[in-house]
C-alpha cells in the first residue's frame, strides 16, 4: 500500500467522522503516511509515528493510529499529538492559533 492510498482510504472512513487529515499535505500528512506504513512493516501494526514503539502490541495498543488519545486531544486542542487527524476548523486557522498538543500517554508507558 502506497501513502496515497492510505490517505483515500482512510478519507472516506474519517471524515464523516469529523477527523480531517492536516492540510499540509506535503510536509504532514503524507510523511506522516508514510512513517505508518513504515511502521505498520517493522512492528505488524500502525504505530504513531511520532512516539516510540516497544514493539509489543500489547504495550503499544494505546498509539496504534487512531490512538487512544485522538478524540481527547482533538477536542481539547482541535488536533492529535502528531497534527495527523485535525478537526475542519483547525485547517480553517491560521497556523499561529494552533496549540501545542501535550503529552497524554503515561509516563510509565514511555520507558522501557
Amino acid at each position: 500500500m502506497t501513502a496515497e492510498k492510505l490517505y483515500e482510504t482512510l478519507k472516506k472512513i474519517q471524515e464523516p467522522k469529523g477527523n480531517y487529515f492536516n492540510k499540509d499535505l506535503e510536509n504532514m500528512t503524507m510523511p506522516l503516511l508514510e512513517s505508518l506504513l513504515e511502521n505498520k512493516k517493522t512492528y505488524g501494526y500502525m504505530v504513531c509515528p511520532c512516539r516510540i514503539a516497544s514493539g509489543e502490541y500489547e504495550q503499544d495498543r494505546d498509539i496504534i493510529c487512531p490512538c487512544a488519545y485522538r478524540e481527547p486531544d482533538m477536542k481539547e486542542y482541535g488536533a492529535c499529538f502528531c497534527g495527523l487527524y485535525v478537526t475542519e476548523e483547525w485547517n480553517a486557522a491560521p497556523e499561529d492559533e494552533h496549540e501545542y498538543v501535550p503529552e497524554r500517554r503515561p509516563p510509565e508507558k514511555l520507558a522501557f
